[in-house]
């Protein structure tokens, strides 16, 4: 009897990195100095860097005391992660429940191709942070509520390309060259070009749409 196939992942909703602060709903000031907040955490580090991002930096341009600032978030650790969690969610609502080839609709294989040019995109904007966290904490990647659902979500494509097959440890190995650190090496390190990463990446998928001998 073939083993039944993986069940599609359910929507895991990742962790805020200030939900610690408060678990009830926001007043709308609140609410409107965390969205200023992260928007200026954001163009700082797109303009400068992770490096460059710092309590006083996000005040002096928010115009928001420097102590709100530390009360919302923390620290700048915690800053970063919250400006991945907010992007990660929009990149989960499009391969959960957008439209296809990345959302429901497409087969399988299109489906997988599609997710994992757009997890190649995703890793190269938002390369130098994700890096800063990977370099912060290289193992607490596989513990993440984002990491979980992204590989639930290629071990249940991989189930239906190939049953039978251990979906979980292929789709571990189908997400393994979207580190941020491989991709910074790829891409800079050893300047090849994003669209080469992604005709890699093709070529792995041909080997999985092949019948298994």
């Amino acid at each position: 009897m073939s083993p039944t196939p993986p069940r599609p992942p359910q929507r895991i909703d990742l962790p805020l990195a200030d939900r610690s602060v408060s678990e009830r709903p926001e007043r709308a000031d609140a609410a409107d100095n965390r969205r200023r907040i992260l928007e200026a955490a954001a163009a700082i580090v797109a303009e400068k860097g992770p490096g460059a991002l710092t309590m006083n930096a996000v005040a002096h341009a928010t115009g928001i005391g420097v102590g709100t600032v530390y009360r919302r978030f923390g620290d700048v650790a915690r800053l970063l992660l919250a400006l991945l969690d907010e992007r990660e969610k929009r990149f989960q609502e499009d391969f959960m429940a957008g439209p296809p080839p990345l959302g429901p609709g497409a087969p399988p294989i299109e489906r997988l191709r599609a997710f994992l040019h757009a997890l190649a995109d995703r890793v190269a904007e938002q390369q130098d942070m994700m890096l800063a966290a990977e370099t912060a904490a290289p193992l607490a990647r596989y513990d993440s509520g984002a990491y979980t659902t992204m590989h639930m979500h290629t071990a249940m494509l991989v189930g239906r390309i190939r049953p039978g097959a251990d979906a979980a440890l292929l789709a571990h190995m189908l997400l393994a060259p979207f580190m941020p650190s491989l991709m910074h090496h790829l891409t800079r390190a050893d300047a090849r070009a994003l669209d080469a990463v992604k005709a890699a990446t093709d070529e792995l998928l041909l080997g999985l749409a092949r019948p298994a001998p």
